[in-house]
């Protein structure tokens, strides 16, 4: 008789940072002998990945154990909501373990025990990049985890602690095995990706006979050297980013940031203990495109904080259109349990107003997109191609002033021969609100 072949599914909600986590527990199942299931019914365990950073967060994780429950009955819970245990069990006492975020061998060891593997592992099931759960052509690269900054709306250095960086030969011995694999761009993550390697002091490790230091810069030359696209996320403004300015307009990393803003009014930035000096900000952003005028500039806002006022609102809209951030998406606060924002004694803003204000802000932030965009018109850029859509006729693909889902498109009509993976020169020849039509040069 030919022994069960054990299979796992996998939920997977939040983050690239806990997409990261699920690709690394799978690797590792799968080194094992384990099938990875492609749904519910096929699936021997089932297990959720959660995402613990807002309510509304908590109770779609929620939503999801129950699901997986109803739908196959035997789910390990793990992520960030992880750490309330308690709150799990008390809506589904059923589920099978729960573990935190970035508890790898835990989870694991929860998987052996509800359903122990068949044989010993055999790492040749494995290809050599590990698991991905991205197209073959991208690829997150998570150089830390934790936080050291303690922003009063955000309770992630809680969930996942302070900031511990990996050595910067694990990051490039990981990123070499990815391009080499053939992958096109590598998106580095982390809770704060400017801080990498202040914990460590900037520590040295050897790749390729070499000694390479943790830092921002150091990390972001030898990525760059790899040949593929690197594109940085969660970057804080620290004034060391300004070196890595350089290595964008010459082309050897993407000249765009993903850099957390949240705010613009002095007052509610410092209600959210961050920093709080915008003029300055602006004049670094002005000091950058000066260095590279294609830099894109990528980030997330806050509506409705706890205390801001219409005049704070006002302020953050002048301040974007100061700014003219290329990519910007926009939150209304909710209330997070265990943040500082819930103490600080500030009157809450009513919903409606918060929904107005969201409202308004994403249509100062449509006019300057869309303004951007056809400036870009008649341009020949490098995009690169991540899907074909044979019913509408067209190749989707991005530029490198787009990040994965979270950005725009590039769509190219006709182009149904190109397959995705694949990098290609266009000519931008229409834009709308927040995307880019063209043809192959």
């Amino acid at each position: 008789m030919t022994a069960h072949v054990p299979k796992v599914g996998l939920v997977q909600l939040g983050c690239p940072k806990n997409l990261v986590d699920s690709e690394r527990i799978l690797t590792q199942l799968r080194a094992e002998g384990y099938v990875i299931a492609p749904g519910y019914d096929d699936a021997d365990v089932v297990i959720v990945n959660t995402c613990g950073f807002l309510d509304s967060a908590k109770a779609e994780s929620l939503s999801a154990i129950g699901e997986a429950l109803e739908e196959n009955g035997r789910v390990i819970v793990t992520g960030c909501y992880g750490i309330e245990d308690e709150a799990i069990r008390k809506a589904h006492p059923s589920v099978l373990a729960i573990t935190g975020p970035h508890q790898y061998e835990q989870v694991v060891k929860a998987v052996h025990e509800a359903l122990p593997p068949v044989h010993d592992p055999k790492m040749d099931l494995v290809p050599p990049q590990g698991l991905h759960l991205t197209p073959k052509h991208y690829a997150y690269l998570k150089i830390s985890e934790g936080c050291n900054n303690r922003c009063t709306f955000c309770i992630i250095p809680s969930i996942r602690g302070d900031l511990v960086s990996r050595p910067a030969a694990a990051v490039l011995y990981e990123a070499e095995r990815l391009v080499k694999a053939g992958v096109k761009e590598l998106l580095v993550i982390s809770q704060d990706t400017s801080a990498y390697g202040v914990d460590t002091k900037y520590a040295t490790s050897k790749f390729r006979g070499r000694e390479v230091r943790a830092k921002f810069y150091d990390l972001a030359k030898e990525l760059g050297d790899l040949g593929a696209w690197v594109r940085m996320h969660y970057v804080y403004p620290y004034p060391h980013v300004d070196n890595v300015i350089p290595l964008m307009a010459e082309g050897k990393i993407l000249p765009y940031l993903d850099i957390p803003f949240q705010h613009a009014s002095p007052k509610v930035l410092k209600a959210m203990r961050r920093p709080a000096n915008q003029e300055k900000v602006l004049d670094r952003i002005a000091s950058w495109r000066k260095v590279c005028p294609d830099l894109a500039l990528r980030s997330t806002f806050i509506v409705g904080f706890p205390g801001e006022t219409d005049q704070d609102f006002e302020e953050l809209l002048q301040w974007m259109k100061e700014a003219r951030i290329e990519r910007a998406g926009c939150f209304q606060y909710e209330p997070v349990s265990g943040a500082t924002a819930n103490d600080l004694g500030l009157p809450q803003v009513p919903d409606e107003v918060k929904a107005e204000r969201f409202a308004r802000f994403m249509e100062t932030q449509q006019a300057i997109s869309e303004e951007i965009l056809r400036s870009r018109i008649g341009r020949e850029i490098t995009v690169l191609v991540d899907e074909i859509d044979t019913e509408n006729d067209e190749a989707v693909a991005r530029s490198p002033w787009d990040a994965p889902e979270i950005d725009g498109n590039v769509f190219i009509p006709g182009a149904t021969h190109l397959k995705a993976g694949d990098m290609v020169k266009v000519k931008i020849t229409d834009a709308e609100e927040y995307d880019l039509v063209g043809e192959v040069g």
